[in-house]
């Protein structure tokens, strides 16, 4: 048995399956930079970045002492009712950075998933209204707000209602909705009006306190919304004194080439959710918005005892350090143009290849059933557990959609060595080579 078995049998009997999306039987003991080693010593090269997580790449040196320095100091004491160095530090760096003029004031939590729970009530808190609408196929979290916000996976809604109420869910307006032959104006015409649907039937607009929305979907599919449609949602929602909320949990911190995927829009949001990279994967997070809408609460609405505390906070100065010294937004562009023009001309190769986009170093590309244009779960299934097998990892969403997000930290050599292990994988499916694991079954979403 090897070490990866070992503890995974050891596991298993102990651990929840709602708590984990099972992909490959491996548990990771090491990483550095874009390449992570298992409990067996095998190496690959990560396409996932822990999920958007780790921007910076695995154990980035100056993150690493960051944290090591400020552990000598001082581990804990709860931010719920101290200030601590780190945190009085990053708060007014962090909100600078935030795209929204004027002044802004934020709160921190743990996890993105408290952080959308946080817009909720701070929304609902500044409007004195109830209602929020999110979108379907969105990810938002895992907490009863934000699971209630989300609709990407039907497990986040059965067994466990009810659900928050006041939640209005409208449709995304993803690629594929699209219908043959319907132009851009015409799909975007087409999902505002479903957008207004509610408004116009059951749900009166001056109680709605928030639209909470990914600029581009991370779970749902590395989808971005049109631009007009989200300059539609916007004029809309302030022409009704509507709050525009954000979740940058999954698209922030570099992720697209930018700092924060709104900017991609032009817009300015009223809040704002951040994550996962904020602190290059410890558990931080952070709700940002208009000074007079985070003042809208009092303590202790919005406090939790480990939330900002001195080491998480010490990694988020270091991973902002290193995003901006490192000239990180930059490296993402460009080499998201390339991984760009590697899919594109894969996608010419190879007719199961279907939408291909990418957003910096943020992909979503389609595997599908060249005969009929649908998604091809077994297919893509096949692909990403042969990339396994070459030695990289990258993961599938919403069944048929190959998610590409390696650390922006990733090499040109390690990035060259990704698409060879992609273009063997495709080859060796089109070929027919490639068959289901034993556990096909479990993988995925």
């Amino acid at each position: 048995m090897s070490e990866n078995q070992r503890l995974l049998a050891n596991e298993s009997a102990a651990f929840s399956k709602a708590a984990r999306v099972k992909y490959y039987n491996i548990v990771i003991e090491s990483g550095k930079g874009a390449v992570i080693t298992d409990a067996d010593g095998k190496s690959y090269i990560d396409l996932l970045a822990s999920a958007s997580a780790t921007n910076t790449g695995h154990s980035h040196p100056h993150v690493v002492k960051a944290v090591q320095d400020q552990a000598a100091k001082l581990l804990q004491y709860t931010p719920a009712y101290f200030a601590n160095e780190n945190a009085a530090k990053l708060a007014p760096r962090l909100a600078a950075l935030a795209p929204i003029s004027g002044p802004t004031a934020l709160a921190w939590g743990n996890s993105g998933s408290d952080a959308n729970d946080a817009i909720i009530k701070f929304a609902r808190a500044y409007t004195g209204r109830q209602y929020i609408v999110s979108f379907t196929g969105a990810y938002h979290g895992s907490t009863y707000g934000s699971i209630s916000v989300s609709s990407v996976s039907l497990n986040m809604s059965r067994k466990i209602g009810p659900l928050l109420p006041g939640i209005v869910k409208v449709p995304y307006p993803d690629p594929w909705k699209k219908r043959q032959g319907e132009s851009e104006t015409e799909f975007v015409d087409r999902m505002f009006d479903a957008f207004k649907l509610p408004f116009e039937t059951y749900l009166p607009a001056e109680e709605v306190a928030a639209v909470l929305i990914e600029p581009i979907q991370g779970d749902g599919g590395i989808v971005k919304a049109p631009d007009a449609f989200m300059h539609k949602v916007y004029d809309y929602a302030h022409d009704h004194g509507i709050l525009f909320a954000v979740d940058e949990v999954n698209q922030g911190m570099g992720r697209t080439g930018k700092w924060w995927s709104i900017e991609h829009f032009g817009l300015e949001p009223d809040l704002m959710s951040v994550g996962k990279s904020l602190a290059s994967g410890l558990p931080l997070s952070a709700v940002i918005g208009r000074q007079e809408i985070m003042n809208a609460l009092g303590s202790p609405a919005n406090v939790y005892t480990t939330a900002g505390n001195p080491v998480t906070t010490a990694a988020a100065m270091a991973t902002i350090d290193v995003i901006e010294d490192e000239h990180l937004l930059d490296r993402s562009a460009k080499l998201g143009e390339r991984a760009a023009q590697f899919f594109v001309a894969e996608k010419q190769k190879f007719d199961f290849i279907g939408d291909v986009r990418m957003y910096g170093l943020d992909g979503g590309i389609d595997i599908v059933d060249p005969e009929t244009g649908k998604p091809d779960a077994d297919a893509t299934t096949k692909i990403i557990y042969r990339v396994f097998e070459l030695g990289a990892i990258i993961i599938s969403l919403k069944t048929n959609v190959l998610r590409f997000q390696p650390p922006l930290v990733i090499t040109d050599e390690q990035l060259q060595q990704a698409f060879d292990i992609l273009d063997q994988a495709f080859t060796e499916y089109a070929a027919g080579k490639l068959s289901l694991p034993d556990n096909a079954d479990e993988i995925g979403w």
